[in-house]
This record gives C-alpha cells, structure tokens and sequence, in this order.
C-alpha cells in the first residue's frame, strides 16, 4: 500500500483500505474532496467510464452510506478480482 493520509473516518478509511487490495488508487485531491478512488484498468469497457473514478469526500454527510457506496463501486467493477491494471 502506497503512504496516504488516513481518512477521518473509520469506515471510509476500511473502504479505502479495501480498494487499494483490489488494485485501485487512492489520488489525493483538493478542495472538499478526500481523495479521487481510481479504477486501475479505466478502459472503455469498464461501465463506459461511469465508475472509474469516484471522489472520496472528506466530511460526507453519512460517512457509512459513502463508504458502502464506495465499495459497490469497486465490488462492481467488470474486472473483478484482477490484481494488476495497466496504468
């Protein structure tokens, strides 16, 4: 795992967490945005581009409903359970 800031809180940092074992990249961001959560295959293929990238808010609302979506959002992904993207 590459060396990121924590998320504040737990349940989107375990998201994160997550994700980066699937292969995807956690990319810091600025502004309201955590962080951008990128698919590591985003190919044309891949839900027409729709869930290959996904900002990770810093203070979401309901910081349980973000991670959940975050993580269908991986779990939905066409690849899988493919370990390495082409980046």
């Amino acid at each position: 795992m590459v060396s990121r800031s924590r998320h504040p809180h737990k349940e989107i940092e375990s998201t994160l967490r997550y994700a980066e074992e699937k292969g995807w990249r956690v990319k810091p961001a600025v502004g309201h945005a955590f962080a951008i959560l990128v698919c590591p295959w985003n190919d044309k293929d891949c839900r027409c581009g729709e869930f290959c990238q996904n900002s990770v808010w810093r203070t979401p609302r309901n910081p349980e409903a973000h991670a959940r979506t975050l993580r269908r959002i991986v779990d939905h992904c066409r690849h899988g359970d493919e370990k390495d993207g082409d980046d």
